[in-house]
């Protein structure tokens, strides 16, 4: 059969972008086979061990069968979610119903949009983002449109206005990532409570993704949009075991709402696929009912880590990088001529030692054509040594780079 009598891709197929963060895989792999070792600050996978707990949960005896759970997740588990929430002091109650577990944070976002958007609907967010938003807004037959925000300030969130001159009548959400993945800012109170106001005022959802809500430093503090009493019946938070509990293969998420409508058709979705992880499910139980001093610890260690980070970048030459609020990522500017040549050059032909660093490139981060072209995600995710040594290299490379340019103004 020849190539021309193919059955075509869909439109979806053809458009769909690789992750910046995981595309540079096979250079990655193909400079293992040399030898080299590398520091990977392209993901957002922490180092830091599981909690015991959590492990020694998350499985069964011999003998029992490893079934389904429901398609919301196991009873229990989202009892302890909806007590975990109550915790936090948030104004709004949650009730286990107000909870549907997921296959990850991922899918939770995923059911969100299929709920609320069709065909050719609108959600905002803010640029840079989260890479798989534009994807998941793309499966779901929607169009991603972004605000910018300037690595100048601190990449600052986009003013009620900015926001009120974006909306559209095919607008349905505003969709934001509080800290934010990549950009490491945080919002404030204030912030947020402007943005339920314009979305009560436009007929909007507001669906903040907190995964990074406990990895907030300095002065900051760890906040959810749902201690905003007017919130309750615009929003949905999606959240995640993954990052606090250092347990990203678990894939256990929720989605939680008190829009009853919303959660509905999420769950008619989640029926489709199922069940949600079950083992996992068994695992974040334990994590999330006794806690310990697992979570304080670490973000007490990407605290330290974050310093790190900002004083080795501080002593490379026409590095511009802002001041990481939260989360546990940066976006930084660096003297290139594009980051996408920069960060693959450093797997195919930079070492030091036998050695090199991995960055995951800025444009995939963007929605704007040329933004982010000198930019680079950095995910501090390295213990202090190694994180130092990956600066380094990346200072050494600056210098090798036969792309390097003048430092932007």
């Amino acid at each position: 059969m020849s190539a021309t009598s193919l059955p075509r891709l869909s439109e979806r197929g053809r458009n769909a972008p690789a992750s910046p963060i995981r595309k540079l895989e096979p250079l990655a792999r193909a400079a293992t086979e040399r030898g080299l070792k590398i520091y990977h600050l392209n993901i957002g996978q922490p180092d830091i061990a599981t909690p015991t707990a959590f492990l020694e949960k998350a499985r069964l005896d011999a003998g029992e069968v490893l079934s389904y759970s429901p398609s919301a997740g196991l009873y229990s588990y989202r009892q302890a979610l909806a007590r975990y929430y109550n915790s936090l002091g948030m104004a709004i109650p949650i009730e286990e119903r107000d909870l549907l577990v997921t296959t990850g944070g991922s899918e939770a976002i995923f059911f969100t949009l299929l709920a609320i958007c069709d065909p050719g609907d609108e959600v905002i967010t803010p640029e840079p983002f989260y890479p798989n938003y534009g994807m998941f807004t793309l499966m779901a037959g929607a169009e991603l449109k972004t605000l910018p925000t300037r690595i100048e300030d601190g990449f600052r969130l986009p003013t009620p206005d900015e926001f009120a001159k974006a909306v559209t009548p095919k607008t349905r959400a505003i969709l934001l990532c509080n800290p934010s993945n990549p950009t490491g800012a945080v919002y404030s109170r204030e912030a947020l409570a402007q943005v339920v106001a314009l979305c009560r005022t436009h007929n909007l959802t507001l669906i903040c993704d907190e995964v990074y809500r406990d990895f907030v430093y300095g002065n900051q503090k760890k906040q959810s949009v749902l201690e905003l009493p007017e919130a309750a019946d615009v929003t949905v938070v999606i959240d995640s075991l993954s990052k606090r509990f250092s347990a990203c293969g678990a894939r256990i998420g929720c989605l939680i709402s008190k829009r009853a409508d919303i959660l509905d058709a999420a769950t008619r979705f989640a029926m489709s696929r199922l069940s949600p992880p079950t083992l996992g499910q068994l695992g974040g139980m334990a994590a999330i009912e006794d806690p310990g001093p697992f979570v304080d610890g670490m973000i007490d260690e990407f605290r330290r880590r974050r310093d790190v980070l900002s004083e080795e970048l501080a002593k490379l030459p026409g590095v511009l990088a802002p001041e990481a609020q939260g989360a546990f990522y940066l976006m930084t500017r660096l003297p290139v001529d594009s980051a996408e040549r920069f960060c693959s050059w450093l797997l195919s032909d930079f070492s030091h030692n036998g050695e090199t660093v991995m960055l995951a490139p800025g444009p995939g981060f963007y929605r704007t054509p040329g933004a982010g072209q000198s930019e680079v995600r950095i995910a501090y995710v390295l213990a202090e040594a190694p994180l130092r040594r990956a600066v380094e290299l990346l200072g050494r490379a600056l210098l090798a780079y036969p792309g390097r340019i003048e430092a932007q103004r």
